[in-house]
């Protein structure tokens, strides 16, 4: 678990320690490395960003000091990692990874390539390169079988699906490496990760404004009733920062809005947000489904992060910028 003494909330002083300093971050060109990417510069750190699909154009703020180097290159790849990770690095914020739990199940072996070699080469550099923080993003599907209950950082590691079992080990090779070699890791079980920047994912925020878009009609699993917990992107991009900024931080760290709503519920936030109906069919539940995720995010508060984006307030802004986007394309 997180251990330290040195809890001080990461203000603008801790925040002012990133400038001038380089951070990597792998899968830069996602959804969630997109914002990474905006706030380290905001915070006028020196970027490299390394993704294995096209470069997207970045710009930092106005008030950072540095652009953003952009590496083009898959990672599975020794040089692309020698490559990326130079001498002078101070951390690393590894995103990039297969992440699509059925996948995973059709392909374990790509998945373990992908996820845990990946995870295992970055770590090596990083201590070859002198790095000092390694910001891993992980799941709660580590403790999948586990899962009974409210999930905390203590629950054993029992992942269910191939994909978990990947973060499992990721989060390992932190521990070892934090402990035999000084690499202060940081493994962030993110729950269901929602915010602008996210029309190309296949999770069920953007799935259902597809299917409103197309008039289609949206299948629930079951009964609806199994429930979630939805955090939005700008407070995970808080708690990475978090991650890098606090020396006395590592070890796992649950990552989730503190409460969790039932796939009805949260169709029904997206009806509000687009003031119109969906067309939801019910169809037999998934084998191994989880009936309830609920997190305790307490830890994580502990050390001056919070959630600050409202579940109603969140789903709003993506649905606005949905529409937005939609009437462009037209």
């Amino acid at each position: 678990m997180p251990t330290g003494s040195e809890q001080v909330s990461p203000g603008d002083q801790a925040l002012e320690d990133l400038r001038d300093q380089r951070v990597v971050v792998t899968g830069g060109s996602g959804f969630i490395g997109g914002h990474v990417v905006a706030a380290l510069c905001r915070a006028g750190a020196d970027v490299l960003t390394v993704d294995r699909r096209p470069a997207k154009a970045f710009r930092c703020h106005p008030a950072g000091d540095h652009g953003v180097t952009v590496m083009w290159g898959d990672l599975k790849d020794g040089a692309v990692v020698e490559a990326s990770v130079e001498t002078g690095t101070r951390g690393i914020v590894h995103l990039a990874a297969q992440t699509q739990v059925l996948r995973s199940i059709e392909d374990p072996q790509g998945t373990f390539d992908n996820n845990v070699t990946v995870t295992g080469a970055l770590l090596e550099r990083a201590r070859q390169v002198g790095a000092t923080s390694f910001v891993l993003a992980s799941s709660n599907a580590v403790v999948g079988a586990g899962a009974s209950g409210t999930l905390r950082e203590a629950v054993p590691l029992a992942p269910l699906t191939p994909y978990g079992a990947t973060k499992a080990a990721g989060e390992m090779f932190l521990s070892c490496y934090n402990a035999a070699y000084g690499v202060r890791g940081v493994a962030l079980r993110f729950t269901n990760v929602y915010g602008p920047g996210m029309s190309e994912k296949d999770s069920i925020v953007p799935r259902l404004l597809r299917t409103a878009a197309s008039g289609g009609t949206f299948d629930v699993y079951g009964d609806g009733q199994q429930v979630r917990d939805y955090v939005n992107v700008a407070d995970v991009v808080s708690a990475i920062m978090t991650s890098l900024a606090q020396p006395g931080l590592s070890g796992p760290l649950v990552i989730g809005a503190g409460f969790s709503v039932s796939v009805l519920e949260l169709i029904a936030l997206v009806e509000k947000a687009l003031g119109a109906q969906l067309d939801v069919r019910q169809i037999p539940a998934k084998a191994g489904e989880m009936p309830a995720v609920i997190v305790d995010n307490s830890l994580a508060r502990s050390w001056g992060w919070s959630p600050s984006v409202g579940l109603e307030e969140g789903i709003a802004e993506v649905a606005e910028e949905w529409a937005a986007k939609t009437s462009t394309s037209d």
